[in-house]
């Protein structure tokens, strides 16, 4: 991108400036606006255009909070290109503490959208209209639903060479090779041609300190490696640097054949075996507890970590070697 003047929503940004902009598509029925800040910094010198993102999901505050670390400690002022930041794209559901936009609706399935469909249908046409042109690169932080904690794992598209560069550069234990999800974000923005690597780490209405540093540090090398600002001196501070991530090409969840209270045996991330005791489900009267044991090999990538488990509920998803 050529160094002049950067236009995004109605506003030009020149070089070496940075703006605080809001994205304000629609009203609730009180009449409240939906504004969704976005922050933005333009490098002095050209480079690639990075989309940083959290909280489409408005319970997944994990997310919410990498994005906001990476600006208050400044990470996000390029020297080269231009990196936009939206902490919270879900601001409703944000202050609802919950996963749907004000309508109910997923916004995550709602993409590209719609300026006649639903709230959340106009909102994710919006965004994509209005944002994604300008993005070449984008890194969209999830966490795993209500319980479901997951270890910190980067998802990219089967075949995709170049975001599988970039995924091993980010850095997380586990690459997920996982074909887009329907109507989801990240398939409107690969249709556009943007390369998007998406972060899952931790469970919803949590705030977990390593998967936080994770998410920090593979944002840094990313931007490192696009050239937008040389982040060595910071990465060599940081602890646990990854350098060679477990690609996952297929994984499967082991569900509970039983009702009651789940015991998890193993850790997040281990490696387990066919046969190995997974944990164990028992009642709360002291009548039978079941054990669980793995019949396959392969990592645990997440783990319920509800205490009251139902029939059939998901509760440890392992990788298939």
């Amino acid at each position: 991108m050529p160094n002049t003047s950067f236009e995004l929503l109605g506003h030009s940004i020149l070089p070496g400036k940075g703006m605080l902009l809001n994205l304000d598509i629609a009203k609730l029925h009180t009449g409240t606006k939906i504004e969704v800040p976005i922050i933005v910094q333009r490098g002095k010198k050209p480079g690639p255009v990075l989309l940083i993102t959290g909280g489409i999901h408005g319970n997944e505050v994990n997310g919410v909070e990498i994005v906001r670390k990476l600006i208050s400690k400044k990470y996000n002022r390029p020297v080269s290109g231009t990196v936009i930041c939206i902490p919270v794209i879900n601001i409703f559901g944000f202050l609802n503490q919950a996963r749907p936009f004000p309508d109910g609706r997923d916004l995550n399935r709602m993409f590209p959208g719609s300026p006649r469909g639903s709230l959340a249908s106009r909102f994710a046409y919006h965004l994509i209209k209005e944002i994604a042109p300008v993005v070449d690169y984008c890194i969209d932080y999830h966490t795993g639903g209500e319980s479901r904690f997951n270890a910190p794992q980067t998802r990219i598209n089967k075949g995709d060479e170049e975001s599988m560069e970039l995924a091993k550069v980010f850095g997380s234990p586990f690459i997920v090779l996982a074909n887009t999800r329907e109507k989801s974000f990240r398939e409107a923005l690969a249709k556009m041609g943007k390369k998007v690597l998406l972060f899952e780490g931790g469970k919803s209405l949590d705030i977990n300190e390593k998967v936080t540093q994770t998410g920090i540090a593979g944002a840094l090398r990313v931007m490192d490696h696009l050239g937008i600002r040389d982040f060595s001196e910071e990465l060599e501070l940081m602890e646990g640097k990854v350098l060679n991530p477990i690609t996952i090409k297929s994984s499967q969840w082991v569900r509970a054949k039983y009702s009651g209270m789940f015991h998890p045996f193993v850790a997040l991330g281990a490696k387990v075996k066919k046969g190995d005791l997974l944990g164990s489900v028992s009642d709360p009267f002291g009548n039978f507890e079941r054990s669980i044991k793995a019949t396959f090999t392969g990592h645990v990538i997440c783990i319920n970590q509800s205490p009251i488990i139902n029939q059939g509920d998901a509760i440890l998803h392992i990788s298939q070697e």
